[in-house]
């Protein structure tokens, strides 16, 4: 990873790293990711065939949502920086049977390497986790192909938002760790469709993401004002 280490906060690297061995464990740190992906991967079949899709899953962690795809027989390749949770991710794999292409890179390196090379590229709650998120939604849009689609979420950035995910989430619930998120990096869905424009990319849908950490369920629709999905496309030329 000889580029683009502008991209990479250090910190933020070090803190995913220090959860990679309880990544699988759906009790532990991980929780609410392994709570809310079954409503992300509803969101993304209900918008693209993955079936034969060529996918990249860009901050894949330890690989919860790439195995996900896999399972519904796209073709994997999960992208990340930290490389204990890779670590963990494959050795997954022998668990689960599953087959995913790990790789450790950034995603404007990986955009750099293999252009217009992916159906479809995922990039859930990473965004709010790198010095310049633009970079990151730009590089995803250079990895697809024409025609293909792009999946993101993260967090809005509102005072309900900081209530929810930081004040509730890291210290009332303590469904993450302290310290998981910043609240100066969440971003507005204004922001994120501006970023989409500029890369190429055509916004096609916005939808809040409702998290109920004590029921451990989540549902996709309503308000975008805590944490949201979205669906963007990259046009036919």
């Amino acid at each position: 990873m000889n580029d683009h280490k502008a991209n990479i906060d250090p910190s933020e690297q070090q803190k995913f790293d220090s959860i990679a061995a309880t990544w699988w464990d759906p009790d532990g740190e991980s929780r609410p990711l392994h709570d809310l992906n079954p409503a992300r991967l509803a969101y993304i079949g209900e918008r693209v065939k993955l079936q034969g899709a060529r996918a990249v899953d860009v901050g894949c962690g330890g690989g919860i949502l790439s195995e996900a795809l896999a399972a519904e027989g796209a073709e994997v390749t999960g992208i990340d920086i930290a490389s204990k949770a890779l670590s963990v991710a494959r050795l997954h794999l022998h668990e689960s049977g599953q087959q995913v292409d790990y790789q450790q890179t950034t995603a404007e390196e990986w955009a750099q390497q293999h252009p217009a090379s992916a159906g479809v590229v995922t990039c859930m709650e990473m965004l709010e986790h790198v010095p310049d998120p633009a970079s990151v939604v730009a590089a995803c849009a250079t990895m697809l192909a024409d025609g293909g689609h792009l999946f993101m979420s993260t967090l809005n950035r509102n005072l309900l938002s900081f209530a929810v995910a930081i004040v509730g989430g890291e210290h009332i619930a303590r469904v993450v760790p302290k310290g998981t998120h910043q609240y100066d990096r969440f971003i507005r869905p204004s922001e994120l469709c501006e970023w989409l424009r500029a890369a190429g990319m055509q916004p096609m849908d916005i939808s809040g993401i409702h998290y109920n950490p004590l029921e451990r369920t989540a549902r996709v629709g309503g308000n975008v004002h805590v944490n949201y999905l979205v669906h963007a496309t990259k046009p036919e030329k």
